[in-house]
């Protein structure tokens, strides 16, 4: 019973002041289960198991843990699961937001925690891999991402169907009177017709995405749907991979994540015309390894970076067209030859970017991944604003909005919490026309807490009855990747912590100027602190997770991390 020292099953060992004793009984807990004296020897490969009952995108996760075992076996290792908190964005309340960071905490502890000599993470809904990837850096173990997979689009009458661009699509004509209860059951039964997360390119695929990039994900693993064969044959390789990994002690976390691999995750973002949650996770992820992510300059490469995805919810298809079309290194390779990615940055696989794009099949479906040329819509994806209303920033998927509101001052409505917007947004005596600036507060990382997708703000029922599908709102909350509309959001600093939001008045015309980057409140600065002098900021939790996040969370444009637990100096 020699091991490795300090390595696989020798690692960690708990502390009972005889080390040898340690092992030792570790050991005989082991053989309990059934392992026999070789396979204690072995290179251990933790397997993050993030299925539940209560994640229904992960249904598919004990089949991936069986692939990713397999691979491991196969490669000489010894493949240990171990479970963590599971987020799902329907079965978290008040959302999914307010437990990443502890998702993070569950996953960075539980890598330091557990003998293992490298780690597989099998994440997929929308906070898990952000989680996942935050507490990687953090615990700096070697470690591969493996995702579900998208979902397969289902059809109605002949018209494709898919979550969850669709289901707010339909949801919309619903609440308007154009379809009717019965049209829409029946529609909802085809919204998911499959195992797997969001097909369309929201937050989901956009982290999985990412995490490709930054060179946690096998090359090409960021598209294949959950149900494809091909899905196993990749988690199958991403456990022999993560054996490689092990024997050779890295790359770690903390080698992946760089000044040059974030920016090339903003150059992707702004190409797949992502989801406008990225920014919020991506700051996180960077933030963990101690860079910071710049807005401005996720703007400015919007502005050299054409939307070469043609994707709902800016586009037209599904994620399944995405990775028949050649996938992302297909995408990838546009940018490359334009000088906009660099490809001299490590994918998950130990060879470079430039290596990998090389290699890759040449065939692209130029309908789907468009050529620079040619982009799906002119203009960039994700625009960052400024103004006397959000001096910190905020962020609006322009590609996704009614261009004609580009260009639009209106008085504000204000709705002081997602309470009052219940209450009040179809109340059919609403003072409100379409020229209004619909505004909520009060739904920020502190203020919700946990910065609900709210920010998508219905419109009201008595405008949506008219025809009217898009205006201006603004809020510090965020909103789904898959939905589409004038919102801006991740308003900073958000009205909890007294930010301008908190000031705003009904009435008060607020100008968005977003060729000019702009997003101004028209109030004189005296009234202003006339305002703020009556403010009143809301009460702090009294116990548990909730008061460590709400005193410790910080603001969405340095990611809503816990300050105590990202890297940053301030």
């Amino acid at each position: 019973m020699t091991g490795r020292a300090g390595k696989g099953l020798d690692g960690r060992l708990t502390e009972y002041g005889d080390r040898g004793f340690a092992r030792f009984l570790r050991d005989a807990f082991l053989k309990a289960k059934g392992y026999g004296p070789e396979a204690l020897e072995k290179p251990v490969v933790a397997i993050c198991d993030t299925g539940s009952d209560f994640n229904p995108c992960h249904a598919t996760a004990p089949q991936l843990i069986e692939a990713i075992s397999r691979g491991v076996t196969m490669a000489g290792g010894l493949p240990m699961v171990f479970p963590t908190i599971s987020l799902h964005e329907s079965f978290s309340h008040p959302t999914s937001m307010f437990l990443r960071n502890l998702m993070s905490m569950d996953t960075e502890e539980m890598l330091k925690a557990l003998p293992m000599d490298a780690a597989v993470l099998i994440g997929g809904c929308d906070k898990t891999i952000p989680a996942q990837l935050m507490g990687a850096i953090s615990a700096n173990v070697p470690t591969l991402s493996v995702a579900v997979g998208p979902m397969l689009t289902g059809s109605r009458e002949g018209e494709r169907l898919g979550a969850c661009t669709d289901c707010r699509r339909l949801w919309g004509e619903h609440r308007a009177g154009a379809m009717d209860a019965e049209d829409l059951e029946v529609a909802q039964s085809q919204l998911m017709a499959s195992h797997g997360t969001c097909m369309v390119m929201g937050t989901a695929s956009s982290m999985a995405c990412v995490a490709e990039v930054l060179g946690f994900m096998l090359p090409g693993g960021s598209s294949i749907p959950a149900v494809h064969s091909e899905r196993w044959r990749h988690a199958e390789a991403s456990g022999r991979r993560a054996v490689e990994m092990a024997l050779a002690g890295g790359p770690c976390p903390a080698d992946l994540v760089t000044e040059a691999t974030v920016r090339n995750a903003c150059v992707t973002l702004q190409a797949l015309a992502g989801s406008t949650n990225v920014p919020i996770h991506l700051a996180a992820i960077a933030g963990r390894a101690g860079i910071r992510l710049s807005l401005d300059e996720l703007d400015r490469l919007g502005e050299q970076v054409p939307i070469l995805a043609d994707l709902k919810p800016v586009g037209r298809v599904y994620m399944q067209d995405f990775h028949a079309a050649g996938g992302l290194p297909a995408l990838l390779r546009e940018l490359a030859r334009e000088g906009l990615f660099d490809v001299d940055t490590a994918t998950a696989d130990g060879r470079s970017w430039g290596e990998v794009l090389d290699a890759w099949p040449k065939w692209r479906d130029g309908e789907v991944i468009r050529d620079i040329a040619n982009p799906v819509t002119e203009g960039s994806a994700i625009a960052v604003v400024r103004g006397s209303l959000v001096p910190d920033g905020a962020v609006i998927k322009q590609a996704a909005m009614t261009p004609a509101l580009r260009s639009h001052e209106g008085p504000a409505l204000v709705f002081d919490s997602l309470e009052d917007l219940h209450a009040r947004i179809d109340d059919p005596d609403l003072a409100v026309t379409e020229a209004h600036v619909l505004v909520l507060r009060n739904a920020g990382p502190v203020g919700a807490p946990g910065m609900p997708e709210a920010g998508l703000i219905p419109i009201p029922k008595k405008l949506a009855a008219t025809g009217v599908r898009d205006m201006v709102r603004i809020s510090d909350a965020r909103m789904s990747g898959t939905a589409y509309g004038a919102v801006v959001l991740h308003a900073a600093p958000e009205a909890a912590v007294g930010g301008p939001l908190a000031l705003v008045r009904d009435g008060d015309r607020i100008r968005l100027e977003l060729d000019e980057r702009r997003l101004d409140l028209l109030v004189d600065a005296e009234e202003l602190e006339r305002r703020r002098a009556e403010w009143v900021a809301p009460a702090t939790p009294v116990r548990g997770y909730a008061r460590l996040f709400a005193t410790t969370v910080e603001q969405a444009d340095r990611g809503c991390d816990l300050d105590f637990l990202t890297g940053l100096e301030d």
